[in-house]
């Protein structure tokens, strides 16, 4: 079958409950795996993004004949927000992903995840054994490793999480505003593609719109990122891993220690893009992924 998206392939949506939480779910192909025996790929996006927003790469990865599966972290998109007094922790998504996996795919399936969603996919593969086929890390091999006094980072969350609630809810004029936002963050962004994403990313809010995400996310972490502990995540994935990097994207100092503490890993580097790889080249990012799992 051919690896283009020439036709449009439109995905079915779900509302699955794991862990205390309803999560959005979107399937491309959905039969896909019963009939032809392959395991589903298992999308998660990373921070302040949704599931949707794979919607190009999932459309040439489903026209490959694969069944495939985006998620909406908690907190993001259509899933529930976490309750008063909660949070958002690394452990908490892989909490999630470990509670939704049985129910997203069969078998061993093949996982794949950007950003912050890498991130939380390593830690996931690297306490799961023998549960995967690959994994595959869109710009995301984790966060620079914080080099401040830990008391600092904490009180700095307190201060943010204090801010964000004393400035409540403040709603965007109309889908014309949410795009312009999107588009400063990343101008090569196409204006189609844009106005897509950012529909899906909000909801009405009076007379205007807010971002689906929960507030809570725009606060900064309470603690510090454990590089080493990352890495002993890192040195338990016991499935081929590619790493996949936008030429002007994003890679920590330790970027090259990162990949060699991965048992089995390639590269990929993406010319001309940035960041949001699975935006501005989706077809060069599936062809990639294709290559991986096959």
């Amino acid at each position: 079958m051919s690896r283009g998206a020439s036709q449009p392939i439109e995905p079915t949506e779900a509302w699955i409950e794991a862990n205390g939480l309803r999560h959005h779910v979107l399937t491309w192909n959905p039969a896909a795996e019963s009939e032809r025996g392959a395991p589903s790929i298992v999308l998660c996006h990373g921070f302040l993004d949704l599931a949707w927003s794979f919607h190009p790469l999932a459309q040439r990865l489903a026209a490959a004949g694969l069944r495939v599966v985006a998620l909406d972290w908690r907190g993001h998109g259509e899933t529930d927000h976490v309750g008063p007094g909660g949070y958002y922790h690394f452990a908490d998504y892989v909490l999630d992903l470990h509670a939704l996996m049985p129910k997203l795919a069969g078998g061993k399936p093949h996982l794949v995840g950007h950003s912050m969603g890498g991130t939380a996919a390593s830690l996931y593969a690297g306490a799961h054994p023998g549960a995967l086929s690959t994994l595959t890390l869109i710009e995301g091999l984790g966060p620079p490793a914080h080099t401040g006094a830990a008391p600092d980072k904490m009180m700095a969350w307190l201060e943010s999480i204090d801010r964000v609630r004393a400035r409540g809810e403040r709603p965007m004029r109309d889908l014309d505003e949410a795009v312009k936002r999107l588009r400063a963050q990343t101008p090569e962004l196409p204006e189609e593609l844009a106005r897509f994403v950012a529909a899906k990313s909000t909801e009405p809010l009076g007379e205007g719109l807010r971002w689906r995400f929960d507030p809570l996310h725009r606060t900064t972490s309470p603690l510090p990122f454990a590089r080493d502990a990352f890495l002993s995540f890192l040195a338990r994935v016991d499935v081929p891993a590619l790493i996949v990097s936008g030429g002007r994207g994003f890679r920590t100092e330790d970027h090259a220690e990162r990949v060699a503490a991965l048992r089995s890993a390639r590269e990929v580097e993406i010319p001309n893009v940035g960041h949001m790889i699975h935006w501005l080249a989706p077809d060069a990012l599936a062809e990639a992924i294709l290559d991986h799992i096959r």
